[in-house]
């Protein structure tokens, strides 16, 4: 089968599509992919700064969407089922194998396009703004990078629980972006928390999504009300942020790590569930991924280019088939 592999750490540049075997299914159900998702964490994958390393050479991609070849016994789909999957690896293939419990049913309004563009983004943000954030419909939501992938979807669900949603992006095009998907309200991230001040009459937000870190956290927290809670979702600007503890104490807010990952490793049905909560949505069209970039298979170091360059607006997509 063909493959886009990571051939040395040297960035998106050394990403080549070559022909692999194909994987065994063993106790996996074996997809026929038709598209994958492209996320940050491959980006730092090609130089060897994620927290998953694999051997080189290897095949990237954490999310796909296609169509089920085998599936072992037991398993909640079968062969000729549509499905979305996160495989964690192995995505940028024709063929992939993932496990039984990380394959979901996607539903016939969904193409695999925006299905491969579902399982990394949405699953952490509904992790992130349901579970950990606890949001209620009426709060307010700050969003960071509000015209990325993760963004778009924080947007989205945000949205999608009742939540008035503030978007902070770098440009006039990817305020263009958010507000498709369907922010009420876009402020520049130069000078943010003026805005944010005076769109909330001096209050401040309820929660913020922040999967940018870097220099924008301490007005992040200055932008929270009282019992306001800040989701640290990513680093995509590079630099890790230290908190002063005592403006947590003196302003009765909170800083909230969100490890999607990290949680449901040790609870295995957790992501099925987070999917069963999210099929109404996407059934029903309130969750419809921006789709930012759709690249063929060959041009998977393109496609990479595109998110490190800070080129990307909604979800980069790898069209497989």
């Amino acid at each position: 089968m063909r493959a886009a592999q990571v051939t040395s750490l040297d960035g998106p540049s050394a990403v080549k599509v070559v022909e692999v075997d194909e994987p065994a299914a063993g106790d996996q159900v074996l997809i026929d992919v038709h598209a994958a998702g492209v996320a940050f964490p491959e980006v730092l994958q090609t130089r060897g700064r994620y927290q998953i390393k694999p051997d080189l050479p290897f095949v990237p991609g954490s999310e796909v969407a296609g169509v089920v070849r085998a599936a072992p016994d037991g398993a909640a789909v079968r062969p000729g089922d549509r499905v979305a999957a996160f495989p964690g690896l192995g995505g940028f293939a024709e063929v992939v194998a993932a496990d039984p419990e990380l394959v979901f049913p996607l539903p016939d309004e969904v193409s695999f396009v925006a299905g491969a563009a579902l399982p990394l983004n949405y699953l952490t943000v509904h992790f992130a703004l349901v579970r950990r954030g606890g949001l209620q419909a009426g709060e307010t939501v700050l969003v960071h990078g509000a015209a990325g992938g993760v963004g778009t979807a924080a947007v989205q669900l945000a949205a999608a629980v009742g939540a008035r949603v503030i978007a902070v992006t770098s440009s006039p095009e990817k305020a263009d972006v958010a507000r498709a998907a369907g922010a009420d309200e876009t402020v520049a991230a130069d000078g943010f928390l003026a805005r944010v001040k005076e769109l909330t009459g001096g209050e401040g937000v309820d929660v913020v999504v922040d999967p940018v870190g870097g220099d924008r956290f301490t007005d992040s927290l200055r932008s929270l009300r009282t019992e306001g809670r800040l989701l640290v979702v990513g680093f995509t600007g590079g630099d890790i942020p230290t908190v002063r503890v005592n403006r947590l104490l003196l302003n009765n807010i909170a800083v909230v790590g969100v490890g999607w990952g990290a949680f449901w490793t040790p609870r295995r049905d957790y992501p099925r569930e987070q999917w069963a909560e999210l099929l109404p949505l996407l059934r029903a069209c309130r969750i419809t991924p921006p789709i930012g970039g759709l690249h063929p298979l060959d041009d998977a170091a393109a496609a990479l280019a595109e998110i490190d360059e800070r080129r990307a607006t909604g979800k980069v997509v790898l069209a497989v088939r």
